[in-house]
């Protein structure tokens, strides 16, 4: 294991560390004014959402690594306290690549960008038409983090609106994940889609109790197919299958491997185990777990 310790590295590696470890980090395309009222929009992806009641969102412009500046969106919002964070799709990644250039402060970013001011309807700072959902948010707090170069400025938001682009709704008039192509950064210059490829369920235990890793027999939890997230995965289930359903399961789809391989019984469990990894890479819990248990049963 390869050990740091932050206080003796430099800051530029620290944050190549931090960075290439903590990720895929959701983007906070930034709408702010300045003073004079001039417009800027810029990203951040130290970015999201804290509390549903009241609904708060966070994000930190950091100062320079290299410099210790300031970024203007943390100037601009020390002056007027609003931001309207925008949500980058893959539709306009490369036009909020482009808003992070340092560009002088007096320079509108929505123009340098292609990317079309829309009015607010609780707020001064624009909103980016062609971003999927747009919050409107005030600032109730900035906690600034140091005074040295890479230190963190928490702009802790209030949401007054949300303005989301129907196209991406399903038919409940909820989001659908399939349809936002939200993208997302990584370390380096690397960014994340999360599209239909890349996304994947996992059916939340809110409500649900597993049973545990530890009740699932020994010679399960001694696989030498099943991962350690299998074994979580197969913990999951709230309880175990009957007897009948086993038998009838085994019967039905699992009789010609138990005719086939009746005379070695360590060849069956280890097969038995890798229809079982397969069965759990499709959500199929149950049926996993029928076909462990199958091996001992009857």
């Amino acid at each position: 294991m390869f050990t740091i310790d932050p206080k003796q590295i430099p800051v530029p590696k620290l944050h190549h560390y931090l960075l290439g470890a903590i990720g895929p980090r959701p983007i906070a395309f930034a709408s702010t004014i300045d003073k004079n009222g001039n417009n800027n929009l810029a990203p951040f992806s130290f970015f999201n959402v804290f509390s549903a009641n009241p609904p708060i969102l966070i994000f930190s412009p950091a100062r320079s690594g290299r410099t210790n500046k300031t970024k203007d969106t943390y100037n601009n919002i020390k002056s007027h306290q609003e931001v309207v964070i925008n949500v980058v799709n893959y539709n306009i990644v490369h036009q909020m690549s482009l808003a992070s250039s340092p560009f002088p402060s007096d320079i509108n970013e929505f123009k340098k960008t292609g990317l079309t001011e829309l009015d607010s309807e609780s707020v001064l700072p624009k909103r980016v038409a062609e971003s999927p959902v747009q919050f409107e948010c005030k600032v109730i707090e900035i906690k600034e983090l140091g005074k040295e170069g890479g230190a963190g400025n928490l702009i802790i938001c209030e949401v007054l609106k949300i303005h989301i682009n129907q196209n991406i709704l399903n038919e409940n008039e909820m989001i659908d994940q399939k349809k936002i192509d939200l993208v997302s950064r990584m370390g380096g210059n690397w960014y994340c889609r999360a599209d239909n490829n890349s996304m994947f369920e996992i059916k939340k235990p809110i409500t649900s109790i597993g049973i545990g890793v530890d009740k699932i027999p020994n010679d399960i939890l001694n696989s030498k197919i099943l991962s350690g997230n299998d074994l979580g995965q197969l913990g999951g289930i709230e309880e175990l299958p009957n007897e009948n359903d086993v038998n009838d399961f085994k019967l039905i789809e699992l009789s010609d491997l138990f005719v086939t391989l009746e005379d070695d019984p360590n060849k069956l469990e280890e097969e038995l185990h890798k229809q079982a990894k397969e069965l759990l890479l499709e959500n199929k819990l149950k049926e996993a777990w029928m076909t462990l248990l199958a091996f001992n049963n009857g």
